[in-house]
């Protein structure tokens, strides 16, 4: 165990390395050149952005997530995959019946999810990748994946109002139409309350871990990222924010974080390693599921083009989708798999 902690204190190879910076560089970028639209008073439509969210969160996002459940379940065994997918299956089944039957409390718990994910898996980045030696208690790392995992969402929902409501409304109507109306005279005091603690969060977590920290770098760069992605989300628009994020920034250190830790353990069986046909099928079974359900769901919602054209209601319907599917990915592939999951580090 000390080998591998040894292994993973730095970043041993180029593809690390260059997977860590293109998330940072590509964020930077994205900052950079929204600044200069703004300043240049050029603006992005919604059916522009809504083709970039699809793009990322569909074409890049969406089979990324396919490859992290396919790498946990390998060489796991039968009985441990059958119980990992029946109540991966069974949270979905449940996240879907809360969407029918009460679509309010369901977006709550989809933005929860968005921020777990995004908060979670970043602070499994740092621990493997650049060091946690300024986290020192369990609070404090809730506290940190909370302000990573807010930026996403809770930001957002203060710079960006009335396109986060707007499609928070198209999210809702799929299921019920108007519904969102009931909540709505609360979306202003949601939002500065929100805002208020999301920014107590951030000034006590860099706060905490400078005082915590043994050294300036891990505690630096966590600074640095954490400015960044607040950065990120004031400045681009919404719906292209959240449809790059995924891709640019949680996908590509997961991948680094994935290198770092295959790395580090020892080469495996080959006799154990799944043979190419058999990973074929299996990612050909699971985007059949995956595409199914969404298909299922299209055709039970009574309002399933809730945003009116076709690249603004794809956005509504998939944001509700990967949500759905999110929720398991996060509490049945990241928190309850402690022997592995899909954010593993030795």
């Amino acid at each position: 165990m000390a080998t591998v902690e040894m292994h993973l204190s730095r970043l041993r190879t180029d593809r690390e390395r260059w997977l860590l910076s293109a998330s940072r560089i590509a964020l930077i970028i994205l900052v950079g050149w929204f600044l200069l639209a703004r300043w240049a008073n050029i603006s992005l439509d919604m059916r522009t952005q809504a083709g970039i969210y699809l793009f990322g969160m569909v074409a890049l996002n969406l089979p990324y997530g396919g490859y992290e459940h396919m790498s946990n379940l390998k060489n796991r065994g039968l009985p441990f995959g059958a119980r990992y997918i029946v109540v991966y299956l069974a949270m979905v089944a449940g996240f879907v019946a809360l969407f029918f039957y009460s679509p309010v409390a369901g977006l709550a718990l989809a933005i929860s999810v968005a921020v777990a994910k995004g908060g979670h898996g970043g602070l499994r980045v740092l621990d493997t990748l650049v060091g946690t030696d300024h986290l020192r208690t369990t609070p404090q790392r809730a506290l940190a994946a909370f302000v990573r995992g807010g930026a996403v969402m809770i930001v957002p929902i203060y710079a960006w109002p009335g396109d986060f409501a707007a499609f928070s409304t198209f999210m809702i109507d799929i299921f019920q139409p108007g519904a969102f109306e009931a909540v709505a005279p609360y979306y202003g005091d949601l939002k500065i309350t929100l805002g208020a603690v999301f920014a107590a969060a951030v000034v006590t977590h860099l706060g905490l871990g400078f005082h915590r920290r043994d050294g300036l770098t891990t505690w630096a760069v966590d600074g640095a990222e954490t400015t960044l992605l607040i950065a990120y989300f004031v400045v681009v628009p919404v719906v292209a924010a959240v449809g790059l994020y995924f891709p640019l920034w949680y996908s590509l250190r997961q991948s680094a974080r994935a290198e770092a830790v295959r790395s580090a353990l020892p080469d495996p069986d080959p006799e154990s390693i799944p043979s190419p046909h058999r990973v074929i099928v299996a990612f050909i079974v699971g985007a059949i599921a995956t595409f199914g359900l969404a298909a299922l769901i299209a055709t039970l919602a009574p309002n399933p083009m809730s945003g009116g054209t076709l690249p603004v209601s794809g956005v509504a319907f998939f944001s509700v989708f990967i949500s759905i599917i999110a929720l398991p990915h996060v509490v049945v592939g990241g928190w309850m798999d402690t022997d592995r999951g899909i954010w593993y580090t030795p």
